[in-house]
C-alpha cells in the first residue's frame, strides 16, 4: 500500500535505496493527476523517530537528479516530500502494531460481507494480520496488502502519543516558542515541496 500503481511501484524502486542512504523510510508515495501530476512522497526516519522539514528538503534535493535521469514521469510535474502526520497513514506491515491502543479507519480492496470500511481501537498485530476491535465489539483482522487505504484517527490520545514521542510539531499555545512565528493552516504535515518545472 505503499505505492500503488505500476507508475508508483517504479519510483518507490528508485526512491528507496536514496531515502535509506539518508536514514528514512517512505510511508507512501502518490501520484495525483490533473494537467500537472503531483508526486507526493511521505517520509519519517527509520524506526519512526522525530523526522522534521530539514530530512523532507535532503530527501527532495537527493531524489532531484535520480528521478531526472530515470524519468518515470514524462511530463512536467510538482514534487512534494513531507512527514505524515499525527494521524498518519498506515501503509506497511509493522506500522498498526506500532499502535496498539489508538483508532484507525480501514478500507478494504475487497469488501467483507459487503462491507469495506471499518472503524476501530488497534489491539494488535502479527502473522495473521492487524487486528481492529470495531465499535460493535466485533474483530477485523486483515493485512496491509489487503487494504485500500489506512490512517490513523486523530484523537487526544494521539496527540499526547505524538507529544511524548517528540513528533508533535509546536503548537501555537505553547510558552516556550518564543519569537517562532507558526503558521496556522490546516496542513499538519511538515513538507518540502518543489514548485518548478521537474522533468
Amino acid at each position: 500500500m505503499i505505492a500503488l500503481t505500476e507508475q508508483e511501484r517504479r519510483i518507490l524502486a528508485l526512491a528507496t535505496p536514496v531515502a535509506e542512504s539518508l536514514g528514512l523510510e517512505i510511508v507512501r508515495l502518490r501520484i495525483q493527476g490533473g494537467r500537472r501530476p503531483h508526486l507526493q512522497i511521505m517520509t519519517e526516519r527509520e524506526g519512526g523517530a522525530p523526522t522534521n522539514v530539514e530530512d523532507c528538503a535532503s530527501l527532495s534535493r537527493a531524489l532531484g537528479p535520480v528521478l531526472e535521469d530515470d524519468d518515470p514521469i514524462k511530463e512536467a510535474y510538482t514534487l512534494e516530500v513531507s512527514t505524515p502526520g499525527i494521524d498518519r497513514p498506515l501503509t506497511r506491515e509493522g506500522d498498526f502494531g506500532r499502535w496498539v491502543g489508538h483508532a484507525a479507519k480501514v478500507e478494504l480492496a475487497r469488501p467483507i460481507d459487503g462491507r469495506r470500511r471499518f472503524t476501530g481501537i488497534i489491539t494488535g498485530e502479527d502473522e495473521n494480520g492487524a487486528h481492529l476491535e470495531l465499535d460493535d465489539e466485533t474483530e477485523l483482522v486483515a493485512h496491509v496488502h489487503e487494504m485500500s487505504r489506512a490512517s490513523l484517527i486523530l484523537t487526544d490520545e494521539l496527540i499526547e502519543a505524538a507529544r511524548a514521542s517528540g513528533n508533535l510539531p509546536p503548537q501555537p499555545d505553547e510558552d516556550d516558542l518564543g519569537d517562532l512565528e507558526i503558521d496556522e493552516s490546516d496542513e499538519d504535515t511538515e513538507s518540502n515541496e518543489e514548485t518548478g518545472d521537474v522533468k
